[in-house]
């Protein structure tokens, strides 16, 4: 387990520190923990990981003086079981009062149990699982960036619009991968497609997509839906590539980030459709937000993740500083304040979110534009449909929510 502590008494924001905001003669137990849990070493380390603990940071900087504020991160190694130990040793011994982004929908759920048995507010911006808002739903927790249905709904179903009828996917065997192909499905057949077959492999620890590539290939489908995130995505679509696959398969990446893009590169990921709900050039509040992450982060672009760790770390620590900080222990009664306000940002604007946790941000469809298209470096999408916020997600009346009034 890797469990990184970083404490800055400052406004410093150097990689490996934590930032405080102190107040001269205010007393220690009134600082506020933030816990950034996610995957640091594994195929979703670049999505999340040390990125989203800046994204955090960036949130404290800006909130200015007058809260003290420590923020520790730890690396869950994509293990529900470490987790949901983490999260436990933060909130028993650390003192932990919100845990946030926790990436891989197996431990996003894990760690939700622990959060509602302890009453600590939890904000997931890195898990799919649209259990979170669903039948798993608690009073202490948000899910705020995008979800499984966000992407089935905006990529899937313009994929089989624009013609693509007959799908195989390659899915990550666990609860995102699952739910993923389970709700692109469901729109691709809404849609007057059908699903030809799928390919379930191991997660994580799967490298070698050859098999499953070429089931697609004898499949006669004319779309290859990747149900997977990270690096496997990006090593699906390079394999895909050797195959010949993407001369004669549409690619549908159901979860992909521009740091995938990135990866990739624009000569292979060109004329992908991909479904985010942030990007950093959609409009000047965008790219001033982006322009200050850099500051902090010169080393990539804020992708959804990062941008929704930010927008809900400062909702909940202007919720926090308005209640008083004596009161950030009771997570029921924090996250019922923050549905009641609607947070304001540069990343996200307006958002209000949902009685079942959902933040309502709308979903943007992208096509990754072809190195003659882009002006330079991170210039990858063009905006081809967006989704209203209020739209996006699954309705409340479908979610199967316990907290939702029938």
């Amino acid at each position: 387990m890797i469990l990184d502590r970083r404490t800055l008494l400052g406004t410093t924001l150097a990689a490996g520190s934590t930032l405080a905001l102190p107040r001269r003669g205010r007393a220690q137990s009134n600082t506020i923990k933030i816990g950034v849990l996610n995957d640091q070493s594994g195929p979703y380390r670049d999505l999340g990981g040390m990125h989203s603990v800046n994204a955090a940071k960036m949130a404290i900087k800006e909130m200015g003086a007058g809260l003290n504020v420590e923020v520790i991160s730890a690396d869950h190694q994509n293990k529900p079981d470490i987790g949901a130990g983490i999260v436990r040793q933060w909130i028993d011994q650390d003192g932990v009062d919100m845990i946030l982004d926790v990436n891989t929908s197996s431990v996003a759920l894990a760690v939700n149990g622990v959060c509602k048995q302890k009453n600590i507010s939890y904000i997931n911006n890195g898990a799919g699982t649209t259990d979170l808002t669903g039948p798993q739903c608690t009073p202490v927790t948000i899910h705020w960036g995008y979800d499984v249905y966000m992407l089935a709904q905006s990529t899937g179903g313009a994929l089989v619009k624009s013609g693509g009828k007959n799908w195989y996917f390659i899915t990550a065997d666990y609860v995102f991968g699952q739910q993923l192909q389970r709700d692109a499905s469901f729109f691709v057949k809404k849609e007057g497609g059908q699903v030809t077959g799928a390919s379930m492999y191991p997660f994580p620890g799967t490298s070698d997509f050859s098999s499953f590539l070429i089931s697609a290939q004898s499949s006669g489908a004319d779309v290859l839906g990747l149900a997977n995130a990270g690096a496997d995505t990006t090593n699906c679509i390079k394999q895909a590539a050797e195959f010949g696959l993407t001369q004669k398969m549409k690619i549908a990446a159901l979860l992909m980030y521009i740091n995938d893009v990135k990866g990739l590169g624009l000569e292979a990921a060109q004329g992908l459709f991909l479904t985010e709900s942030f990007y950093w050039d959609l409009d000047d509040k965008s790219r001033a937000f982006s322009k200050r992450f850099e500051e902090i982060d010169p080393a990539v672009k804020p992708n959804m993740d990062q941008a929704s760790c930010y927008a809900s770390t400062l909702h909940f620590l202007k919720t926090v500083k308005e209640m008083g900080v004596d009161k950030r222990k009771d997570g029921a009664a924090v996250v019922a304040q923050m549905k009641k306000t609607p947070a304001q940002d540069d990343a996200y604007g307006t958002t209000h979110i949902r009685e079942d946790g959902w933040a309502q941000v709308p979903a943007y469809l992208f096509q990754v534009k072809s190195p003659k298209e882009s002006k330079g470096t991170w210039d990858y999408y063009k905006l081809v449909q967006t989704t209203k916020a209020g739209e996006a997600g699954k309705p409340m009346s479908e979610g199967g929510c316990p907290l939702v009034k029938s």
